[in-house]
C-alpha cells in the first residue's frame, strides 16, 4: 500500500516542468491503477484501493485520471460488448502471467499500428480495466499488476516520443475542454469502433498462433 501510495504522489509531482520519459511511464501505470480500481469497483468486486490514489492525491494528474475514466465510461457505453469479457473474446486463460502479457501488448500493438489518438489511449485503458475485471473475477488478482506493468512497458515503447510531445499527459484534458459535443461523440465513436475493429484482428492473430 505504502508503495503504491509513494509512487501516486511521485508521479502527481512533475506536472510543473517537463515530464522525462522515466516520469511518463510512472504517471502512466498511476493512471492505470486508479482506472483498475475504479472499474473493479463499480463491477462489486472487492477490491482495496491505495491509500492515496491519483484522484485522491489532488493535482494536475488527479484532473487526467479522472478524464480517462470519464472517457472511459463514454467508450464503454457506446460499445458494451466491446470492453467486457476480453478474456473470452481473445480466447485466452487468465491464469498465466506470460498469455495475459502477451495478450495485452498484442492488443496494445494492434490499437496503435495506424498511429496515435487520445481516444486510442482512453480504449486501451478501457480495455486494461475490463480485462483486469476478467483476472479478478476468475480468481488471480495478482494479474492487476502484470496489466499495470503491461502499461507502462507499452507507453515506454511507443507512446513516450507521442507524449513528449504533447506537453505530458496534461494534454488530454483539452479534449475535454476545447472540443464541441459533435465532435467530442465523433471522436468516441471512432474510438470505440476502432478498437472492435482491432479486437477481432487480434483474436484471429492469436488463434493462429496457437
Amino acid at each position: 500500500m505504502e508503495m503504491l501510495r509513494r509512487s501516486s504522489v511521485f508521479a502527481a509531482e512533475v506536472f510543473d516542468r517537463s515530464p522525462t520519459d522515466k516520469e511518463l511511464v510512472s504517471q502512466a501505470k498511476a493512471l492505470c491503477r486508479d482506472y483498475i480500481h475504479s472499474r473493479l469497483n463499480r463491477a462489486g468486486i472487492g477490491w482495496s484501493r491505495p491509500e492515496q490514489g491519483v484522484a485522491a492525491s489532488g493535482g494536475k494528474l488527479a484532473e487526467v485520471s479522472l478524464v480517462v475514466q470519464w472517457l472511459g465510461d463514454e467508450l464503454e457505453y457506446l460499445r458494451p460488448n466491446v470492453y467486457r469479457n476480453v478474456a473470452r473474446q481473445l480466447n485466452i486463460t487468465v491464469a498465466v502471467e506470460g498469455v495475459v502479457s502477451d495478450a495485452f501488448m498484442a492488443v496494445a500493438a494492434d490499437i496503435f499500428s495506424t498511429g496515435v489518438t487520445w481516444g486510442k489511449v482512453v480504449s486501451l485503458y478501457a480495455v486494461a480495466g475490463a480485462l483486469a475485471v476478467d483476472c479478478v473475477r476468475h480468481g488471480h488478482p495478482a494479474m492487476v499488476h502484470t496489466i499495470v506493468d503491461c502499461m507502462g512497458e507499452f507507453v515506454r515503447k511507443s507512446l513516450t516520443p507521442w507524449l513528449k510531445k504533447r506537453g505530458g499527459w496534461a494534454d488530454i484534458t483539452k479534449c475535454v475542454v476545447n472540443t464541441g459535443p459533435t465532435l467530442y461523440s465523433h471522436w468516441l465513436v471512432s474510438a470505440a469502433f476502432a478498437f472492435g475493429h482491432y479486437l477481432k484482428a487480434v483474436v484471429l492473430y492469436l488463434l493462429r498462433e496457437k
